[in-house]
């Protein structure tokens, strides 16, 4: 069994949590010290891994990559985060990092080439679809592929051998320089095939176990979870069901979900979250906070590799804003949360579940099977070996009396409880509480000392973390543009003070200034979150871009 089949992770946005700059001007910040003390906090709560990313160097938010061998001078320096593996690796905890291969920043040194030599660069083929008879808002000259409608991200030809040969220099080079345990490939879903295959040989040769998981949203996971390619992928079906589920008091759909994406991956285990850097928080998304505990005890018990997201194990709220995810991604002190482990009872819950894996192999190896199945209440075992480790959650008001098939003989204890309760004939006839599960080990076999923590969901209550958010509609915001021509003075951006409503039918011809910028906005909105720089280019740059187009 490789080390990621059981692993249990944590995931940390680097830039976030440590409160980085949001651009980078080359003036150099040092957080590793403080990302090792969370190390110290991820290893106490039984965490076995931990996904960091992005690291490599950029310009803002971490996946306009411009150089691959570097770490983000933001968070410290190479040799920083080498002592930092190094110090992961010795509390027990494996480290993978984000893979940004689908995508460079304009400040690549490739695209600059390009930029400066234009049809001449050697580095024409790196890059897909450039059009030197077409032009951008950078005022470039030509145009470009680019990734999800954003020109700040320009996508790589994963299918020349010479991008190829560079990308698995770069794998070699973070294995061979800071030891990393694995990557996790932002936009799997876009990624070339091809390359892929060619990437798990290297994966295959570079150390042994090393973990390729992939970002994937929807689809067939299989034809990214398989031999020749990745060993998981980012399980965004099971994470809509695990919430809506709760909302709409519906275990149809988690279970559903579950059977169908065993059957079709065939045993390979996937990434399963709740919520991470892209989406709301859990605690924000559930309309009950109560089922809190019984998503929690799904991420830790269902087939597959569970994540948690840093700051989610203090059940802290987080919603996606229209222009920003940094309410999704704040910087926190973990001195504010130093009662945690005692008194705050998510995170009693989390490391209890941590300990619980650890312990009972049959939350990672063991076989999933459905026993009972309602709206408000469900039930599956863990089978290694006929063995069954039983399930059960109930996200009714009201209690709830269950039987389940068991093992034959003996009794069940109650990993979270410490309840014991007999098996008769065959089953296991339990009570649960409202809006509370449990997780039934054999008294001989399961868990050595299962943790005695009992859960209080109905006093359960999300916190909110304050996040300094941009305004929503920027009004004279000064800022500095990073790209070479800028003169490097402060930029004045105006945008309207309310968002201006543009007629679905007016021509583009027949738009004012203001309308067309609004326009632009919202094609652009149909591909994401709309960030500081594009109303920038939008409202400022473009037009800059466009003076100095004049002789």
């Amino acid at each position: 069994m490789a080390w990621y089949d059981s692993a249990v992770f944590y995931h940390i946005y680097p830039l976030g949590l440590c409160g980085c700059k949001k651009e980078n001007t080359g003036e150099a910040e040092y957080h590793f010290d403080i990302l090792k003390e969370w190390a110290q906090h991820i290893a106490k709560m039984n965490f076995t891994a931990i996904y960091i990313g992005p690291l490599f160097e950029s310009v803002g938010h971490g996946y306009e990559t411009t150089d691959y061998k570097k770490v983000d001078i933001r968070l410290g320096s190479n040799h920083d985060f080498k002592e930092y593996v190094q110090y992961c690796h010795e509390l027990g905890l494996h480290v993978i990092v984000d893979g940004v291969f689908n995508h460079v920043g304009r400040e690549f040194f490739a695209f600059r080439d390009v930029k400066e030599k234009r049809e001449a660069s050697a580095y024409c083929n790196w890059f897909c679809n450039l059009n030197f008879s077409g032009n951008n808002e950078y005022n470039d000259g030509f145009c470009y592929e680019n990734w999800g409608g954003y020109n700040l991200l320009v996508k790589l030809n994963q299918q020349n051998p010479q991008v190829q040969e560079y990308l698995f220099d770069v794998i070699r080079f973070w294995v061979s320089e800071f030891d990393i345990d694995g990557i996790r490939l932002d936009a799997a879903d876009v990624l070339d095939f091809g390359f892929m295959k060619a990437m798990r040989q290297v994966a295959n040769d570079v150390k042994e176990d090393f973990w390729l998981m992939g970002e994937v949203i929807h689809g067939d996971y299989s034809r990214w979870v398989n031999d020749e390619m990745l060993h998981s992928v980012t399980n965004y079906e099971l994470h809509k069901g695990l919430y809506s589920g709760h909302n709409d008091h519906n275990y149809f759909e988690i279970a559903h979900s579950i059977k169908r994406l065993n059957d079709i991956c065939r045993g390979r285990r996937l990434y399963t979250f709740v919520d991470n850097h892209d989406v709301a928080r859990i605690a924000s998304k559930l309309q009950n906070k109560a089922h809190l505990p019984l998503v929690t005890i799904l991420l830790y018990t269902v087939y597959g590799i569970p994540s948690v997201y840093y700051g989610s194990e203090f059940g802290i709220e987080g919603k996606k804003e229209r222009y920003s995810d940094d309410s999704l991604r704040p910087a926190l002190q973990l001195a504010d949360y130093k009662n945690a482990a005692t008194e705050n009872p998510c995170t009693r819950l989390i490391t209890a579940l941590g300990k619980i894996r650890q312990q009972t192999k049959a939350l990672s190896l063991g076989d999933y099977k459905e026993l009972l199945l309602t709206n408000r209440q469900y039930a599956f075992s863990r089978d290694p070996n006929g063995t069954s480790v039983v399930v059960t959650v109930n996200n009714d008001e009201n209690p709830a009396q269950i039987h389940v098939a068991a093992g034959n003989g003996g009794a069940y204890v109650g990993a979270l409880s410490g309840m014991k309760v007999p098996v008769e004939q065959g089953q296991i006839n339990v009570t649960l509480q409202p809006n509370s599960g449990e997780i039934w080990i054999p008294e001989e076999g399961g868990a050595e000392e299962p943790e005695h923590t009992p859960i209080e969901p109905v006093k359960f209550k999300a916190v909110k973390v304050e996040v300094a958010m941009p305004v929503t509609e920027p009004e004279n915001v000064q800022t500095k543009d990073l790209r070479p021509e800028s003169s490097g003075q402060a930029a004045k951006v105006t945008a309207p003070e309310h968002k201006i409503e543009v007629p679905t039918n007016k021509a583009y011809e027949e738009m004012t200034i203001e309308e067309l910028q609004q326009a632009i906005l919202d094609k652009m909105a149909k591909n994401g979150p709309i960030t500081d720089q594009m109303r920038r280019d939008v409202y400022h740059n473009s037009l800059i871009n466009w003076v100095k187009s004049f002789r």
